[in-house]
């Protein structure tokens, strides 16, 4: 199967301790903590599509905007395409630049209520954030691009998972090639238009590319690239076995104060942290349930549901348990309900958000950039 690569497109290959051998095993990283946290964020927004659970979260709304300057109707037509994203799918979640470039009720989202209420978020009030998106507490968030840049509010992660390959050999693989059944040639040569038309090229023609930019040609597996290292081959890996490992910080949501209106209660810290633990079950016991498909050649199949231990006390035997997803968001609804009866807020229709002119603009220029750099790629 084939890992992903990271800076410098090197698989992240290292030896680790394994248990039951004496040796250290070769180990290759399979889906990272970030990765593992953006498939929980999207099986709980696949959740609340499918009416499943309801929860806190900002939405910018990219489909009804005002087209300025020339190109209207097709730069209109570019920028229609985005449609809605929300704070479980940005990024940096509430601290996420596409929020604070967005407008609420007319004024950019930092300048309004909400938006304020987020430059005075800490781990003695957490409440704001588990009103508006409580994903950035599970998950962790560092509000680094607001008004206080570096010294902004920041919140460690209480949920990490990734996904390792023990046992691994880097692969080698023999290369091959896809026929084209025209047998069109590299040598014949065409002219490649903005609007994705082509044709023939003449022999003095500027801009003439290899019909291969135009979809037309036999198709070449990748070379073999440069061995920059021993490890590091690119050609996929074998492996014995894979293996997810997730970790709910019951230690890091004890951190977290939740007043309400200003006033401490240790009620509320406990309704709240408990509202965060199932949130964490639910979102990774319905990203499992989805399936383990990382990417192309990246499929894996679990040998078994997935399984909990309950670390309780120091020295005692883990407590085991099991949970499936349908089990898990009935459990959120609970504890959501214990929440509500000591006034935590948990808003369930969601902050709604514009983007402003100067992000829309940005966009729609970044899409026409796209489609000229596809059209100037033979040069």
């Amino acid at each position: 199967m084939f890992p992903p690569t990271f800076a410098g497109a090197v698989y992240a290959i290292e030896r680790r301790r394994v248990p039951g051998r004496a040796e250290p095993v070769q180990c290759v990283l399979l889906d990272s903590v970030q990765s593992q946290a953006n498939r929980m964020e999207q099986a709980l927004q696949e959740a609340m599509d499918a009416g499943q659970l309801k929860m806190p979260h900002v939405v910018v709304d990219f489909s009804e905007h005002d087209p300025k300057g020339s190109g209207e109707e097709q730069e209109g037509k570019l920028i229609d395409a985005v449609g809605k994203v929300t704070s479980l799918q940005v990024p940096h979640r509430l601290a996420d630049a596409i929020l604070r470039d967005s407008n609420a009720n007319g004024k950019p989202f930092r300048d309004s209520d909400q938006g304020k209420a987020l430059n005075r978020v800490s781990l003695a009030s957490a409440t704001p954030l588990f009103q508006m998106c409580p994903t950035a507490l599970l998950f962790g968030m560092w509000d680094s691009t607001g008004p206080k840049g570096g010294l902004g509010p920041k919140f460690e992660r209480a949920m990490v998972s990734e996904i390792v390959g023990v046992g691994v050999e880097v692969g080698d693989l023999r290369r091959g090639v896809r026929r084209d059944p025209l047998e069109i040639r590299a040598a014949v040569k065409v002219i490649k238009a903005a609007d994705k038309t082509w044709k023939l090229a003449e022999a003095d023609a500027s801009k003439r590319v290899a019909p291969s930019e135009v979809n037309h040609s036999s198709v070449p597996f990748p070379k073999q690239r440069e061995r920059k290292t021993d490890d590091n081959y690119y050609d996929g890996v074998t492996l014995e076995y894979a293996e997810q490992t997730t970790m709910l910080s019951l230690i890091v949501l004890r951190r977290l104060r939740f007043p309400v209106n200003g006033v401490p209660s240790l009620e509320a810290d406990l309704a709240a942290r408990t509202v965060l633990a199932a949130l964490g079950l639910a979102a990774a016991t319905l990203a499992f349930e989805s399936g383990v498909g990382l990417r192309s050649r990246c499929l894996l199949w679990p040998e078994g549901p997935m399984a909990w231990d309950l670390l309780d006390k120091p020295g005692e035997t883990p407590r085991p348990f099991a949970v499936t997803g349908d089990k898990a968001v009935k459990l959120l609804v609970k504890a959501v309900d214990a929440a509500k009866a000591v006034n935590l807020p948990w808003a369930e229709a969601p902050i709604e958000l514009k983007p402003s002119n100067q992000l829309v603009e940005l966009v729609r220029r970044s899409q026409l950039e796209a489609t000229k750099e596809e059209a100037d790629s033979g040069k």
